[in-house]
């Protein structure tokens, strides 16, 4: 029995280019889009990038100096939780810091850790009130959920957005202990 090479490459060919045609497809139409408009449609997102894996759902996200962060995580959950589903939700805002903000953010960073530390959350917004009193233009809000504290600030043109995890990393005992 002979073997045609030409027959059996195209076969090949052919069903790969299914194959992987139609996984592209469905994770382009299925996933990577519904997810797309979820995050495009809420106010002050100028633009995203959406990275779907196995264990988890990455957005970059550029925004406006004034969008509530909190807010927004909260609308991606619950409108875009079909395609999450039981994913990580793992989120980068693009840094459009002034310098004045970074110098703020560093005045501020100890009271800020010192109340994650104590998980006097309440204790982080009148911190930041209090230093925000001192600059004429700065606008600094903090809000929380059930797994992070979202921290904004904005001089009008340019924001800084931080998101802190509410549970700190906790230390493992090694295997050779």
């Amino acid at each position: 029995m002979k073997l045609r090479i030409v027959p059996i490459m195209l076969t090949v060919v052919i069903s790969a280019s299914v194959l992987f045609g139609g996984w592209f497809l469905y994770r382009q139409m299925a996933l990577q889009n519904p997810l797309a408009n979820v995050v495009s449609q809420y106010d002050g997102v100028k633009d995203s990038h959406i990275d779907i894996k196995q264990n988890t759902v990455t957005l970059n996200l550029d925004l406006a100096p004034d969008t509530n962060l909190q807010g927004l995580v909260q609308h991606i959950k619950k409108e875009g939780k079909s395609v999450i589903d039981k994913r990580e939700l793992k989120i980068q805002v693009e840094d459009h810091s002034s310098e004045a903000l970074d110098q703020w953010w560093e005045k501020a960073m100890l009271s800020v850790a010192e109340a994650m530390d104590n998980k006097q959350y309440t204790d982080i917004q009148s911190s930041l009130e209090q230093l925000a009193a001192q600059s004429p233009n700065l606008k600094a809000k903090a809000t929380i959920d059930d797994t992070h504290v979202y921290v904004s600030l904005s001089d009008g043109k340019s924001g800084k957005y931080i998101i802190l995890p509410r549970q700190p990393g906790k230390m493992e005992v090694w295997n050779h202990a």
